[in-house]
């Protein structure tokens, strides 16, 4: 890690040249003044993940931070976690069908507006090592493609559908005979604050391009997933320890919590943010 100066009242190491930070001097249970909370925002906002070490925080303590950056996000699959409403439970044991989130994903973008952010707040990590998430700089990601690919992509449109991952890969049918969300989006989405492009599609929720054949859309789909996957300088690395909180920002990364740990255990708790505009070119 490398010190990154301009900062006074937080430390910040950066985990990669492009992606990812750890915030030093910061303890999260406690209320944030108003010039800690701005550096935090800048560096999240610089750095895209940003992960606190050796924080002891209860629920409430968790929700409140999440709320300093606006109102907390309801999972669409919350009625078959239940408890509280704004804190999503991630647990795997040897038990597990599956983990949550073992594939690149955004998180939610079937919601016409996905979330802007999320905290995963780890506090058990298997005792064999392991169990690290993946984060991926979809900026970047823009970056590196060719000018011919980026002018394709900048015209086309996306149809993100929950029921992709969650009853497809998940087994689990929405309640009450509903839906769950499916919505379209840029593939080529631009973030609110920092003014980059970024890709915006996801082998989670991403299930075909309008105006295409189904053989073209899913073709160029599973090329630019492929290049996610296999492009090691869009990417950082998270090792978690217990009591690591890491708080990524959901418009611009997307990440995969690997699975590499059966037949241990991992356990967390995540709180989202709801973002405040629908993606837009």
């Amino acid at each position: 890690m490398v010190a990154v100066a301009g900062y006074h009242t937080i430390g910040v190491d950066s985990l990669t040249p492009h992606l990812g930070a750890q915030i030093d001097g910061v303890d999260l249970s406690q209320p944030l003044s108003n010039e800690t909370f701005s550096e935090i925002y800048k560096a999240w906002l610089d750095w895209k993940v940003l992960v606190f070490r050796d924080q002891h925080i209860d629920r409430e303590q968790h929700k409140a931070f999440g709320r300093r950056f606006g109102r907390l996000h309801v999972h669409p699959m919350q009625h078959s976690y239940g408890g509280d409403p704004e804190i999503l439970r991630v647990k795997t044991t040897k038990d597990s069908a599956y983990t949550a989130g073992n594939g690149w994903h955004t998180d939610v973008t079937c919601d016409e507006i996905p979330p802007l952010g999320s905290m995963l707040y780890i506090t058990e990590t298997p005792e064999s090592g392991g169990g690290d998430t993946l984060f991926a700089n979809m900026a970047l990601a823009y970056e590196l493609l060719s000018d011919t690919m980026k002018s394709l992509l900048e015209e086309l449109t996306a149809v993100h559908d929950g029921a992709l991952p969650y009853l497809g890969s998940y087994g689990v049918a929405p309640p009450d005979g509903a839906k769950y969300p499916k919505n379209e989006h840029p593939v080529i989405a631009r973030h609110p604050e920092s003014g980059e492009k970024i890709l915006y599609v996801n082998s989670g929720f991403t299930a075909y391009i309008k105006g295409m054949h189904p053989w073209e859309s899913r073709m160029l789909l599973d090329g630019l997933f492929r290049f996610i996957a296999q492009t090691p300088r869009l990417v950082c690395r998270v090792q978690w320890q217990p009591n690591t909180l890491t708080f990524w920002d959901n418009r611009c990364t997307q990440h995969h919590a690997v699975w590499d740990y059966y037949p241990h255990s991992r356990y967390g708790e995540r709180v989202s943010i709801v973002g405040e505009q629908r993606p837009a070119a």
